[in-house]
């Protein structure tokens, strides 16, 4: 028989239908909300900065993040909540429905197998109908009369049915008291969307949705991600990094260029006017204000940016609500900005763009103003960049001074101070895999060993007897043929650092580059280290390894470079430490490789290769006169016991 295919009239099969596209859809989508909502929150205690300002900003944006049980009512969140409002009302629908496809079994209801006799069947029925009769059965509170007359239906129904010899046969043979039965098909569809009079709407929504909607929705990610870089940010963006940036492009030039780039850059709507602030800004800045001003005059949205980070440089208040927001989220959009505008600096090579950018990173994070000369205080609470020149000094004894003099900022400076994490090289230098010396063009590694101190402190180098560096070699060693960029530690997490002014919670991080100053040139492209471990004295390693990979230069000769490490969050915390790269011939390593065993020697000058050698002129080793000598005794004596032998045969 052919097979019957039928649509699914009450919908059943269609629920259960959307109900699996959506959750397809919707457990991935909420899986990653919630996992963005949590990383977005910060924690309510968190190892960092414990100065009041820090303090503060930390409550201010437990405050403005929502948790997960209360997240902010954006679209994501409305869509989604709807969506699962749909799944909960179709789940509802479909457990209240009875299903009407179930096979009517009266084996099944009856409890007895398919080889069961007729005997047993009766036997059966009759302790079923003592049990469930209606008249032997009272209702109750879960089970009405009419629930329990219907049973007992059931019951004899399906008794009748296996004592009638024809429906007992056709349930043996094709599983159905009607005997064979045609396949049907379900389609889960409603049968109404099939209906002549609702073919227009049908065929409408179909076109809006294939010949509208989805090629509107792919051309917009098309063109979309085409107008984007691979960093995020616009192409048009990009561009003018490029040609804005010169090789002796210096920090306040970065800054001409990075503040002219918002003119291609989305941002939030215009929360006030800016007139008071730029005026202000014109005040405490004078003629580089004017000069920044003219980079970017004609375009409103670049001048209303820079207004916005000369404001936060110079640690203006706003006096609004709105334009506080409006500042915050430029902000947060500079990181990205940045990072975008130093890949295209490392890509030309140029040295003094790429630390123009890496530095900025942390005049925005500590508010002051870029290329100003300011001393490291003006980072302290309680200071700004109006501290006197006579306080350069040492941060360790500005805070005790300030202690002993009895200066009401003494308290949250030395706060600041705790945690303010001042870098330490232990130790840096070129390495080779399985290799002493560095050859032409090989893969080279700077293996850079880290710590973060206490300003003003200093480490004591622990003694280490021979048997410690062979440990730390092998780690070493083992370390360079691991894919990370940073050592493996456990238990390593660097806390918050001293960031009031800083619309977000900010850990510390540093920049690696490796740089030929005399060319101006970067030789291998920054990588960006992070959790540096605080000194530990009591540890055996006290430091964390880091390595950068590149390829040796192809000729012979020695490299005098510089390795630079500068912070992305405090102004002035950055290290240049010179460093030699010795490129040796490979001939030179396989010479101090060669063993006595490899060398070959001269072939014996009687031999037939000592002979073919002698014809072309080579080296051959001579025998030793005493050897023939020797030879020519043992022939001479073989020869006379060879004539006496002859003459005694002869006189017998």
């Amino acid at each position: 028989m052919g097979a019957k295919y039928h649509y699914d009239e009450a919908g059943n099969m269609a629920s259960y239908f959307l109900i699996s596209v959506l959750a397809i859809v919707l457990i991935p989508f909420t899986l990653a909300s919630v996992a963005r909502i949590s990383a977005k929150r910060p924690e309510e205690r968190v190892q960092g900065c414990s100065c009041t300002p820090c303090n503060d900003r930390r409550n201010q944006l437990l405050a403005t993040n929502k948790s997960i049980l209360n997240p902010k009512l954006t679209r994501r969140t409305v869509l989604l909540l709807v969506g699962w409002s749909v799944v909960a009302f179709l789940a509802s629908r479909v457990r209240n429905v009875e299903s009407d496809n179930k096979v009517y079994n009266p084996y099944e209801i009856l409890g007895v197998s398919t080889g069961a006799t007729e005997k047993e069947i009766k036997g059966l029925f009759k302790k079923l109908s003592k049990i469930y009769h209606p008249d032997k059965v009272k209702a109750t509170v879960n089970e009405t009369m009419e629930q329990i007359s219907n049973r007992f239906v059931e019951i004899t129904k399906a008794y009748k049915s296996l004592t009638d010899e024809t429906i007992r046969r056709n349930y043996e043979l094709y599983g159905h008291p009607d005997g064979r039965q045609e396949v049907s098909m379900g389609i889960a569809l409603p049968s109404w969307i099939v209906e002549g009079k609702n073919n227009i709407w049908v065929l409408g929504f179909y076109a809006v949705l294939i010949g509208g909607l989805l090629p509107g929705m792919v051309g917009r990610w098309w063109f979309g991600s085409r107008g984007k870089t691979k960093d995020g940010i616009e192409a048009k963006t990009a561009e003018n990094f490029w040609k804005g940036i010169e090789e002796a492009s210096g920090i306040r030039d970065i800054v001409k260029v990075f503040g002219s780039s918002f003119k291609y850059e989305s941002q939030t709507k215009h929360a006030g006017d800016l007139s008071k602030v730029e005026e202000e800004i014109a005040k405490r800045v004078g003629d580089e204000w004017k000069e920044m001003s003219k980079a970017v005059a004609g375009d409103e949205k670049a001048q209303r940016a820079l207004a916005l980070l000369y404001a936060h440089f110079l640690r203006l208040d706003l006096g609004s609500k709105a334009l506080e927001r409006e500042q915050t989220a430029l902000l947060l959009q500079t990181p990205m900005l940045l990072n975008a505008f130093l890949n295209i600096a490392s890509a030309r090579s140029w040295l003094a763009p790429a630390l123009g950018v890496m530095r900025l990173h942390a005049y925005l994070v500590q508010a002051l103003v870029p290329g100003k000369a300011t001393p490291a205080q003006a980072q302290l609470p309680g200071f700004d960049s109006t501290v006197s020149a006579s306080e350069k000094q040492d941060l360790a004894t500005f805070v005790r001074d300030l202690k002993e003099s009895g200066d009401d900022r003494a308290v949250e400076a030395g706060k600041a101070l705790e945690n303010w994490g001042a870098l330490e090289v232990v130790d840096m230098g070129f390495k080779v895999i399985g290799e002493r010396l560095v050859t032409p063009s090989s893969i080279v590694f700077l293996l850079v060993k880290l710590r973060v101190k206490a300003p003003g402190t200093s480490t004591p180098a622990p003694v280490q007897d021979a048997k410690s560096v062979k440990k730390n070699d092998e780690i070493d060693e083992k370390f360079l043929n691991t894919r990370g960029d940073a050592e493996g530690i456990e238990g390593i997490s660097a806390g918050y650092a001293h960031a009031p002014y800083w619309p977000g919670l900010r850990k510390p991080g540093w920049w690696l580059v490796l740089a030929d100053d005399k060319s101006n040139r970067i030789v291998v492209p920054p990588m960006k280290i992070s959790d540096v471990p605080r000194s530990d004295p009591s540890k055996e390693r006290n430091y964390r390894c880091y390595k950068l990979q590149f390829q040796a230069p192809p000729n012979v000769g020695l490299f005098t470079w510089k390795v630079y490490l500068v912070s992305d969050t405090m102004v002035g915390e950055e290290m240049c430490r010179p460093i030699s790269l010795k490129i040796d011939d490979a001939s030179v390593l396989a010479t101090e490789e060669q063993t006595p065993e490899d060398e070959i020697s001269d072939p014996d000058e009687d031999s037939l290769a000592g002979q073919m050698a002698a014809m072309r002129g080579g080296s051959v080793k001579k025998v030793a006169a005493v050897e023939e000598e020797s030879d020519e005794d043992e022939s001479s004596t073989e020869e006379e016991e060879e004539d006496g032998g002859d003459d005694s045969s002869d006189s017998d």
